[in-house]
């Protein structure tokens, strides 16, 4: 797959997530625990895909691939969230599963695009 279509790719991926981030946050245990981390996800969760949108308008490319490389700290961090939310048991691993493979599937494409973005001369 080429740079232009993991972009495009990584795009709708990063949109769909974050709604599956939201749909899941509403179903958390409404406790202090719950609260804490729905918090937490929601906010790494979309943003990954609001960065990676920002990314698209970069002026050059050296803001591009700092731009995605924010989206893909974004992107390590909500998997951090997920671990956590499986690991205190407040959604269980089979309601997470999907969401877990997909956040590390993400975290690989921004790390090929970012990788890429490097080796690439500018256009």
């Amino acid at each position: 797959m080429k740079n232009e279509e993991l972009k495009l790719h990584i795009k709708d991926r990063a949109f769909n997530f974050s709604v599956r981030i939201v749909r899941m946050v509403r179903i958390m245990p409404k406790d202090p625990a719950g609260y804490t981390l729905a918090n937490q996800i929601v906010r790494s969760g979309t943003s990954i895909g609001a960065n990676i949108e920002e990314a698209q308008g970069a002026i050059s490319k050296k803001e591009f691939i700092h731009i995605m490389q924010i989206a893909l700290k974004e992107a390590r961090e909500t998997y951090y969230w997920i671990k956590v939310i499986r690991g205190t048991n407040l959604l269980s691993v089979s309601r997470t599963d999907l969401i877990f493979q997909e956040s590390s599937e993400i975290i690989k494409i921004l790390t090929t695009i970012i990788k890429h973005a490097k080796l690439v001369p500018r256009a």
